[in-house]
């Protein structure tokens, strides 16, 4: 026994010695270098690319067999510009564990390499030659003819340094790179838990982002199941560009991925991001669920949590969080997400769904409590003009994302605060497509009334237009000029109806453009700033023509008001008013000028016969009283005319008299006519 084991070391070393001295002769005769002309001229013939080896091919072939690769480039197709290159590539196995059907694989490394993938306008890619399947291979595959068991490997490192991977897109000229790539493994064999680490720095050009990337997982794998597992995975990155610095990390707890399914635990997205203003944090969380087979996602649990913070925002800080779930088909191209709980100061409920990822079409139903837009408005919208801010040059404002939008969908708010008016019930329905938005019905409850109405906005053209359609019926007239316009003149409660149209890129412009109708319909009201009434008394005890600024604590109170307003560049001149009061009844003729904010109005006041009971004075009854309003909105004027008045009770007199004369001649004549006929 024992010379048997004796003599089969010897046999066996003396195999091995010769297998060693085979290899050797073979080392020392062979040099594959001497077959760089057809392995160049192989890939030129099959895939009409330049293949370039500039560096030494160099073989071992014990203990272990392996290759090294110096300097490679390889050509685009049919085109001689440079698609990859590679500096330094070195594989190794294990010579005797091949003989059983297992590859051991001592080391795998690449250095330098750099691959530029383009997308072109037609919709391939400059990979697509180098992607496509060899049938003959595929069908070997499918036939079933291999025998024994599968093919074991078990690597024992992977390098991959100084690599760099760059995509750009014809079409949209887009542009990527992943820079100064760096891969490392430990031991990656079936069943066992590999380390992985990874690192690069990802560059894009629009919007310009330079961020650096660093991974670190477990990754255990069973090619029996075609299944793996991940624990740990930590992906972190930082860096800065358009939307200023960023610090970011996606961790998942665990994941277990099959070819038919996907799992995972909590996965958790954390982002941070600074600007010079302000700052963002926001929080995804959910575990997942996925379907290969069918290219479905599902995240079942969502909380995502937003807080900005910044000096001009109100309490310096701002947030909310939502709960709910999203649903991805990839196949079918659509999303479905129900969200559901608190953002800002309100209370929100919203299911939105998107379907076609490269147009997307999205549709939405939203609920909200309560919004008070304001505090989050510039000082001159919420309300009125900042006289402290320096009159600075008004900047155009941009609805060019419009013309891409395919939009529709409900909004209901329980109570709204916009440019400081105030509504509730608020109803708004949107349609957006190819540039134009149609929002109709645009309803809500304000100031004891209600509005209903349309607006529509075209942005498919140069300079954009809008369209107002809206009737307001019940409404205090009083604090909706005042809130909305900061103009305390007019008080009443009625109808009004508005339809305008203009066009521009700026605010100015809108106003200097505005075009279309008004018409207001009010009871019970009065024209603030003066008395009317007053002045004529003042005037009846001797006074003079004067010019006043309006006063608070004055008003001349109407039961009746009516007038229709046409509107032209900016402007609403109106013809026909109409005001009735027991005191007086009030025409009247002028302009508002909406771009310039500010009034040339001529109202003529007929007075009663009398203002006895009033204070005043029967000489001063039964004349009409030019009133001059003009000015800015904020300082507005009144002139009375009385120059004019007096001319006009002149003229009335005259008149009275005339007719007293025309009655007596009258009367005169017929008794002379009865005496001749008698």
């Amino acid at each position: 026994m024992n010379k048997f084991f004796k003599y089969g070391l010897l046999g066996a070393g003396g195999a091995a010695v010769l297998a060693g001295g085979g290899a050797a002769y073979l080392a020392a005769t062979f040099d594959p270098n001497d077959y760089k002309p057809q392995i160049i001229r192989a890939v030129k013939d099959k895939k009409q690319r330049t293949l370039k080896l500039d560096g030494d091919i160099k073989l071992t072939f014990f203990p272990s067999i392996g290759a090294s690769l110096g300097r490679v480039s390889l050509s685009e197709s049919r085109n001689e510009k440079v698609f990859a290159t590679l500096d330094d590539a070195r594989v190794s196995l294990a010579l005797l564990p091949l003989l059983s059907k297992q590859v051991v694989v001592n080391e795998i490394a690449v250095s330098g390499l750099k691959i530029a993938l383009v997308k072109f306008r037609n919709g391939k890619t400059n990979i697509d030659d180098l992607l496509g399947k060899d049938e003959s291979k595929v069908e070997g595959e499918n036939g079933g003819n291999s025998e024994g068991p599968p093919v074991k490997f078990d690597i024992a490192s992977v390098r991959v340094e100084k690599t760099e991977l760059g995509y750009r897109d014809e079409n949209t000229g887009a542009q990527y790179a992943l820079k100064d790539i760096r891969f490392k493994t430990g031991r990656m064999t079936n069943g066992v838990p590999g380390r992985i680490d990874f690192s690069a720095q990802a560059q894009s050009g629009q919007p310009k982002l330079d961020i650096a990337l660093q991974l670190k997982a477990t990754l255990t794998f069973d090619l029996g199941k075609q299944s793996c597992r991940v624990e740990g995975l930590d992906l972190q990155a930082k860096g800065g560009g358009a939307i200023g610095n960023i610090v970011a990390s996606l961790t998942v707890p665990e994941l277990e991925s099959s070819a038919q399914s996907l799992k995972s635990g909590a996965v958790t997205l954390d982002i941070d991001a600074k600007q010079p203003e302000q700052a963002f944090r926001i929080k995804l969380s959910s575990p997942v669920y996925g379907n290969f087979d069918v290219r479905q996602f599902n995240l079942s649990n969502l909380a995502v949590a937003v807080n900005v913070s910044g000096d001009r925002l109100p309490g310096k800080s701002v947030g909310g969080e939502m709960k709910g779930s999203v649903q991805v088909d990839t196949g079918r191209q659509s999303v479905q997400a129900n969200l559901a709980g608190g953002l800002l100061q309100s209370q929100v409920k919203a299911r939105v769904a998107v379907n076609n990822f490269s147009n997307p079409a999205i549709r939405f139903d939203v609920e909200v409590d309560q919004i008070d837009a304001d505090p989050y408005l510039s000082k001159k919208t919420a309300g009125g003009a900042d006289k402290t801010a320096p009159a600075a040059p008004e900047q155009p404002f941009d609805l060019s994302a419009l013309k891409k939008l395919n939009l529709e969908g409900g909004l209901r708010i329980g109570t709204l605060k916009v440019a400081n008016v105030k509504s509730s019930q608020v109803r708004v329905d949107v349609k957006a497509h190819n540039g134009m938005v149609s929002i109709n019905p645009l309803s809500a409850n304000l100031y004891q009334g209600n509005m209903a109405g349309s607006i529509t906005v075209n942005a498919a053209q140069a300079v954009p237009s809008f369209t107002v359609a809206e009737n307001l019926s019940g409404i205090a007239i009083a604090p909706l000029l005042k809130d909305a316009a900061n103009f305390d003149t007019l008080e009443g409660k009625g109808n009004v109806s508005l339809n305008l149209n203009t066009q521009g890129n700026t605010v100015g412009a809108l106003k200097r453009a505005l075009s279309g109708s008004m018409a207001l319909n009010l009871a019970d009201g009065a024209v603030k700033g003066i008395n009317i009434a007053k002045k004529l008394r003042e005037f009846g005890k001797g006074g003079a023509s004067q010019t006043l600024a309006a006063s608070k604590e004055e008003k001349t109170d109407f039961s009746e008001m009516k007038a229709s307003f046409i509107v032209k560049d900016g402007v609403a001149h109106n013809d026909d008013l109409l005001m009735k009061s027991p005191l007086l009844r009030l025409t009247g003729n002028g302009d508002i000028n909406v771009a310039s904010e500010s009034i040339n109005y001529l109202a003529k006041a007929t007075l009663a016969k009398t203002l006895e009971g009033q204070g005043g004075k029967d000489s001063v009854g039964g004349i009409t009283v030019p009133v001059r309003l003009s000015g800015p909105f904020t300082d507005l004027k009144y002139t009375l005319e009385f120059g004019a008045m007096v001319s006009d009770a002149a003229r009335q007199k005259i008149q009275a008299r005339k007719e007293e004369v025309k009655a007596r001649l009258h009367e005169q004549l017929k008794g002379g006519l009865k005496g001749l006929f008698k």
